[in-house]
């Protein structure tokens, strides 16, 4: 079992306060420009839209920011909890996505890497947000990492 491996009953509490928390931080961040609700701990978020894997509406969920060359890197990390979150499944179903880093639109294509990449990528997502690499530590499971590249 992992390090400090979350419990169920801190997973059920977690995916109870995001929902209305990342709605909260969407609305507020795209009024804004980023300005209010674009970091958490003094790093930076990004939003990520992309088409629901069982409803093909629209979704948008706060991440963060992590740049990488053209695009940008998404950690599926939930805070180490034991499952993914849901809209790793989205990505996994369409890979077309939308990211606005406060006032900018990048129109990207995420593409889940093999362990060779994510050991040469998962450095720079922890200087990015350093709580990675604990949540890492906390779960059983290899936390998906997407680089997204600018559609061609």
């Amino acid at each position: 079992m992992a390090e400090n491996a979350m419990s169920q009953r801190e997973f059920d509490r977690l995916r109870r306060m995001l929902k209305p928390f990342s709605g909260l931080n969407t609305f507020v961040y795209r009024l804004t420009g980023g300005r209010l609700m674009g970091t958490i701990g003094g790093r930076e978020v990004c939003l990520v839209t992309m088409t629901g894997a069982k409803s093909g509406k629209q979704r948008t969920v706060p991440l963060m920011y992590v740049p990488y060359e053209d695009g940008v890197i998404i950690v599926a990390s939930l805070g180490g909890a034991p499952k993914h979150p849901v809209w790793y499944y989205n990505l996994l179903s369409n890979a077309e996505i939308e990211v606005q880093y406060r006032r900018r639109k990048l129109k990207l294509r995420a593409r889940r890497v093999d362990a060779e990449e994510k050991a040469r990528v998962w450095p720079t997502c922890v200087e990015h947000y350093p709580p990675y690499e604990d949540y890492q530590r906390r779960t059983d499971r290899d936390i998906p990492v997407f680089v997204c590249e600018p559609r061609a």
